[in-house]
């Protein structure tokens, strides 16, 4: 059994307080050839805290069904205690039309460099202040949040 981090934020706002917990596996290693995402040199997945720019990502049709089951798992192990599949907020928003929303290298950001995105992107600044509780940073690869996003594009019906 591998080790977990557990991480609790209480935020009070106006007399009311928050929580916000997040789970994560700590130090976990796929087995797996990463793939070329988004032009990371050599299949090398990139870490997080490196700002991702337009070009960086690639967006294919169809769908890459291993990307997207592997986003699936991610969404389940470190993002569904706080976001719904539907357009339904929980603790922060629902992911339903997030990729009609929201250019492809906003939503890696917004996973990979939370700290970043909260402190430049007014869109960012504004779901802060809609949901009151900053997501926090999970430690996910670029090649994660892609995975992420490929998951996001499949919830929101692209085949």
């Amino acid at each position: 059994m591998k080790p977990t981090k557990l991480l609790a934020v209480a935020l009070l706002v106006s007399g009311t307080c928050f929580f916000s917990v997040s789970c994560g596996g700590e130090g976990e290693k796929k087995d797996e050839k990463s793939e070329n995402v988004g032009g990371t040199a050599g299949g090398q997945a990139e870490t997080h805290g490196a700002e991702i720019k337009h070009g960086d990502v690639e967006i294919t049709t169809p769908l890459n069904q291993q990307w997207v089951a592997g986003g699936k798992g991610i969404y389940e192990l470190k993002c569904q205690a706080c976001h719904k599949l539907t357009d339904e907020r929980l603790v922060g928003p629902g992911w339903k039309g997030v990729t009609q929303r929201r250019e492809p290298h906003w939503v890696m950001n917004m996973i990979t460099n939370v700290e970043m995105m909260l402190e430049k992107d007014p869109e960012a600044q504004k779901l802060l202040e809609q949901c009151l509780v900053r997501m926090p940073n999970q430690n996910l690869t670029k090649e994660d949040a892609r995975q992420i996003l490929e998951f996001m594009r499949s919830n929101d019906g692209v085949k």
